[in-house]
């Protein structure tokens, strides 16, 4: 058996120094928190990745939940093979119903919890004034560990949040308590979004004081309850402490002001939809410790630590450190924004397409309950889903992309187009079943799996000159960088819509009931996918994928990696592979690229091109000190490269289902990869 401690101790995120792009993060799968490096939010202005407190049941809608619907916008109307199908893609002159209901709902910024250090002349400490920063998030126990020295006086913090409570737990010491020159409070920004580019609205609007409302109730000398409210939505934030009293500093801003009776502090934040209890900090971060140890635990686990690849122990921390960020930010009740709990992306919305990187990795790093979380959502939304394919003249239901809790698809100028979220749920539920099969599973997630499968029988086209189902037009691939009204069978949608309908398939033998006859009919009678000169193209009409369309993701490579590839040419696909690595714009792609490439490789044999893919020096591959996967300024985490990297190892490892011996296929096999493991589960 691994020695799991040892592997996990070799990667707790250590820092020494202000990290602009790596604030650590805590939470529990509904809730996170990031902290800087005093172990809460106390100098944002110094971090481009803003410092963000956000769950899954904290959401608002500007002016009232139905202040727009799709009634006041404008839907194209986009030809599909002599029908006329709408899709909300232009604002076309009703700009603010369009962009609200692209911003609306979005996930809150529950508030911000910092300290407030004085000099002893009274003036308040700047964060460039701070010396001797040392902080470590010790991975085992989920707790921040921070040090450093204020005016020539030492702190001491640790920060945990508990496992099951979105409860943010504080202890603090430092004779700065005993001579009231250090103080905690907490501020609250306002709940709109108000920017139209996301890019622009990741950072909490700390401006318009009068678009919301925060009272605060005394409780008892050591307890305070603060109520939340904005237009029709609400929460409630309450503080428990050790010693001293709170006070109303600003508009939105309460301080804890200690009374110097002690040098050491202990208080705790709980934020809720409903009036939380009180909460105890040692309970707090006993409960984070059991969590986290039990966690690294169980599931799957890798050492490479006697490797000789130089990039071994880097691939390792990539690894440790993937789990433990999408165990916090990807595996909830809700499918994950793309940047988890740390800030907005997308104004908070989740994209669906994202789903399956952020979750594929669960099942097979015997996790799958993470997962199961959020596939539960499916069902939820399975209304909305339907009536979105029924307005577009199709059977069953239509997985929205860019969606709120609320299941209904945003405008927007890509989104409406794509297509390959629609066959997710149904692989992410088998990848489930495959690693603890169960009946009770089928039943409880059928309707997704029979409904999406109805949606892309009714989708695909029989073209007569083909004699084969086609896709598109009116579609946009994974690559979004194609043309609505041009794109016609991308091979990874090709590939992704016969496996999910023969998921469909198996699972209505399994559960001895009627399949609809044509999911059978489409799956075996798919469009193959188009190539020239010996490479695939990025859809059928898409000759210039290598010249002009050379960016962005190169997802013709899915349809073999990520997925089986029964309806390609594996030589063909070898070679596209090989063209890619040579002709790409590498620094166009995003985090999951470089996974889904040593996805491909390892399928293909091709040893030493997979660990090369995984680990290329690429912008868009780098992953920080704290683990996030940074793309570009703006967007410094994005957890959909961590979930492909996991997805990717594991694979690499442990094989697939079908055609691989299990015993590391996507490692060089020449002795400078060592690879131990256990509790893996082959891919699909």
């Amino acid at each position: 058996m691994l020695n799991r401690k040892q592997i996990v101790d070799r990667h707790h995120p250590i820092v020494k120094k202000i990290e602009p792009l790596s604030p650590l993060s805590i939470g529990n799968r509904e809730f996170g928190f990031s902290c800087d490096f005093t172990g809460l939010q106390t100098f944002p202005e110094v971090y481009e990745t803003p410092l963000g407190t956000q769950s899954n049941w904290g959401w608002h809608y500007t002016g009232g939940h139905n202040l727009y619907t799709e009634k006041d916008i404008v839907f194209q109307k986009y030809d599909t093979y002599g029908r006329q199908v709408n899709y909300p893609m232009k604002a076309e002159g009703k700009d603010e119903a369009y962009h609200w209901l692209r911003q609306n709902p979005h996930r809150l910024q529950l508030g911000r919890v910092s300290f407030r250090f004085f000099s002893r002349n009274n003036h308040v400490i700047r964060a460039d004034e701070i010396t001797d920063i040392y902080q470590k998030l010790d991975l085992w126990t989920g707790t921040v560990e921070s040090e450093f020295m204020v005016d020539g006086v030492s702190v001491k913090v640790r920060t945990a949040c508990h496992s099951d409570d979105d409860v943010v737990a504080v202890q603090v010491s430092s004779p700065l308590l005993e001579e009231k020159r250090l103080q905690v409070f907490t501020q609250f920004p306002a709940p709109d979004i108000t920017h139209n580019s996301w890019a622009k609205a990741t950072h909490p609007d700390w401006e318009n004081d009068h678009r919301h409302q925060t009272d605060y109730q005394s409780l008892s000398d050591k307890a305070g309850l603060l109520t939340r409210k904005m237009d029709q939505d609400q929460y409630y934030v309450r503080w428990d402490w050790s010693n001293g009293s709170v006070e109303q500093t600003g508009v939105h801003e309460y301080t804890l002001m200690g009374d110097g009776s002690s040098d050491h502090l202990e208080f705790s934040v709980s934020f809720a939809p409903n009036k939380p209890a009180a909460a105890k900090p040692k309970e707090v971060i006993e409960a984070s410790g059991s969590f986290w140890e039990a966690f690294w635990q169980t599931g799957a686990a890798l050492d490479f630590s006697e490797s000789t690849d130089p990039r071994a122990m880097e691939l390792e921390r990539r690894v440790v450190l993937s789990q433990y960020l999408t165990a916090i930010h990807s595996g909830g009740t809700l499918p994950p924004q793309e940047t988890g709990y740390m800030y907005n992306s997308w104004f908070g919305k989740f994209h669906l397409e994202m789903h399956w990187w952020h979750g594929a990795h669960f099942p097979i790093w015997g996790r799958k309950e993470f997962l199961e979380n959020s596939l539960e959502w499916y069902q939820t939304i399975l209304p909305q889903a339907k009536e979105l394919a029924e307005s577009q003249g199709y059977d069953g239901a239509r997985w929205p992309k860019m969606v709120g809790i609320d299941g209904k698809q945003s405008p927007s100028p890509v989104a409406p187009g794509l297509i390959w979220q629609q066959p997710h749920p149904m692989a992410l539920a088998e990848m489930c079943y495959q690693v603890q099969p169960s009946d009770e599973f089928l039943k409880r997630l059928q309707s997704i799996v029979f409904e999406a499968a109805d949606f892309m029988v009714s989708y695909a086209h029989w073209d007569e000159d083909k004699e084969a189902y086609v896709l598109g037009p009116p579609l946009i691939p994974a690559q979004e960088c194609h043309y609505i009204h041009e794109s016609i069978n991308p091979p990874y949608e090709l590939e992704y819509w016969k496996h999910g309908l023969e998921i469909a398939i198996k699972w209505a033998k399994r559960l001895h009931v009627p399949e609809n006859p044509m999911w059978s009919k489409v799956a075996v009678s798919l469009a193959k996918p188009h190539h020239e000169e010996g490479v695939y193209l990025a859809h059928e009409k898409c000759v210039n994928t290598f010249t002009e369309k050379n960016h962005d993701h190169p997802s013709m490579l899915g349809a073999l990696g990520i997925l089986p590839g029964t309806l390609v040419d594996w030589e063909i696909m070898r070679n596209t592979l090989y063209k890619v690595k040579e002709v790409w714009d590498w620094e166009s792609a995003w985090g999951w690229d470089f996974p889904m490439c040593a996805m491909t490789a390892a399928r293909l044999g091709e040893r030493d091109l997979a660990v090369d893919f995984l680990l290329m020096k690429a912008t868009k591959n780098t992953y920080l000190v704290n683990g996030h996967n940074y793309q570009r300024p703006g967007l410094t985490a994005y957890l959909p490269g961590n979930g492909g990297l996991l997805t990717a190892v594991a694979m690499m490892v442990c094989g697939w289902k079908d055609g691989s011996d299990h015993q590391c296929p996507g490692f060089p096999q020449d002795g400078s990869w060592s690879v131990k493991w256990e509790g893996l589960h082959p891919v699909l």
